[in-house]
């Protein structure tokens, strides 16, 4: 098995007077049909992972998960079954957007130097009162992962 990855192309941008002023990254759109109608995003958040680290593994048994990282750069660590998937998002990556199905424990680590912003755009939301946050054993990804 393999996380279902979909690439953004960066778009450069100008003012009104044909200067460069930056850049754009269409992270989502409906009309790409990476994500399908049922799955669209409920919730966008941003999460920070500092230089050299990570947070989780996390495990959701309902929640859809879709990392892009817009700046840094950012592995995803995904287990299926007694197999562990990595995939890259960033500003080395092409700020691929990631899906993380429900049911598949995952870690997301900073790569690189410098701090990984991570949006995520979960189906469903996030509620205090429907968590979803499951406890996650036998993880332990071989070195190198």
């Amino acid at each position: 098995m393999k996380l279902r990855v979909f690439p953004h192309r960066r778009f450069d941008t100008k003012g009104a007077d044909g200067q460069a002023n930056g850049f754009l990254i269409p992270v989502y759109n409906h009309h790409d049909q990476f994500v399908p109608d049922e799955r669209a995003p409920k919730q966008v958040y941003l999460t920070v992972c500092t230089s050299g680290t990570r947070k989780g593994p996390h495990l959701h048994m309902k929640r859809w998960g879709y990392f892009t990282c817009v700046r840094g750069n950012a592995r995803i660590v995904a287990k299926f079954g007694d197999e562990y998937v990595v995939a890259y998002t960033g500003q080395d990556h092409g700020y691929q957007t990631i899906e993380v199905p429900p049911g598949i424990p995952n870690c997301l680590e900073s790569v690189g130097d410098g701090d990984a912003y991570i949006l995520n755009t979960p189906c469903p939301a996030w509620h205090v009162e429907d968590q979803d946050d499951h406890p996650v054993t036998g993880w332990d990804p071989p070195p190198g992962i």
